[in-house]
């Protein structure tokens, strides 16, 4: 099995379990990130959950592969092809998994990259929480 590139994700396992945190909508947590040198983390929060500015922010200040990685969970191929292409391999895997890819999911699950795998998951759920949210004719204003 390849060794997948961990490049744009190299965290302190402490940081990547208050992104799991954060992203699980601790707000606490995110204000933690913001306020301690991980504001695209904390941001990031707002950004999976479409928010404009958070994913303005992400693109201007460095961190393109994590909004590409929130846009392959939307099942962009572009970002998907981009995140490939310049060797971000666990994103890649974890935006496959977070749009519900059960192989890629598969791949991350080794010892050495099992808590993007579960961050992934969680992604997943968010946005599947959204797009749920987006189409419950229950939900939709008919205004």
């Amino acid at each position: 099995m390849t060794k997948l590139s961990t490049k744009g994700l190299r965290y302190e396992p402490k940081i990547l379990l208050a992104w799991g945190e954060s992203i699980g909508e601790n707000q606490k947590i995110t204000e933690w990130l913001m306020k301690n040198g991980f504001p695209e983390l904390g941001l990031f929060r707002y950004a999976l959950r479409n928010e404009d500015r958070s994913r303005k922010w992400l693109l201007e200040n460095g961190h393109p592969h994590l909004m590409a990685m929130i846009n392959g969970i939307e099942g962009n191929k572009q970002a998907l092809d981009w995140l490939k292409n310049h060797g971000f391999d666990v994103l890649y895997e974890m935006a496959l998994t977070g749009d519900g890819d059960e192989e890629a999911y598969s791949k991350l699950m080794t010892p050495a990259t099992k808590v993007f795998a579960l961050l992934a998951k969680k992604m997943e759920y968010i946005k599947d929480e959204i797009e749920m949210n987006n189409t419950d004719i229950h939900r939709i204003d008919p205004n």
